[in-house]
């Protein structure tokens, strides 16, 4: 196994446990929740397949969905955001060939671009997991109210998550 699987395997698992046992019990003011595990199906590298990445996608919201008996809605979240993940950042960098690092970050693919990769896959995955929880339009405003605080704060969160994770900190070791 090679030491980039290793770290995305590590990744993973520290950020699901994180999600479940901490995330997953916090609401702030009762509307937003943070999904911090996404942030490893957005950096995973450009270069895996889509299998593969559907795959992972899968397999990290069924591990949610099992820890916090949410019966399939991250599973489906997680594997429409993996599914989407390459079409958002050929949107915002139609070049992949300029991309310094396969793995997207701040670093790779500049602040403002990752900010808008990383702020449309948190409204994506935020706008289904809710939509799919709701099943209904039966209070909007209390459904957009919860969709707009999550994304904001996963976004948030998963700017703090790259900061910290990101290869640049390595240097000052």
């Amino acid at each position: 196994m090679s030491k980039t699987t290793i770290k995305f395997i590590f990744l993973a698992i520290m950020l699901i446990a994180v999600q479940v046992v901490v995330f997953n019990h916090i609401a702030l003011l009762g509307y937003a929740v943070g999904f911090i595990f996404i942030y490893t199906l957005l950096h995973l590298p450009l270069t895996l397949s889509a299998n593969w990445t559907l795959t992972i996608g899968f397999f990290m919201g069924l591990a949610v969905d099992i820890f916090a008996d949410t019966q399939g809605m991250n599973t489906i979240a997680c594997t429409i955001l993996a599914a989407l993940r390459r079409p958002v950042v050929k949107l915002y960098f139609p070049r992949e060939e300029d991309i310094t690092d396969p793995c997207p970050s701040a670093r790779s693919l500049g602040f403002p671009v990752f900010a808008k990769y990383a702020i449309t896959l948190s409204a994506i995955y935020c706008l289904v997991i809710f939509l799919v929880e709701s099943m209904s339009f039966f209070r909007p405003l209390s459904l957009m109210l919860r969709i707009a605080s999550s994304t904001l704060l996963t976004f948030l969160l998963m700017i703090a998550t790259d900061s910290l994770t990101s290869s640049h900190n390595e240097k000052r070791l």
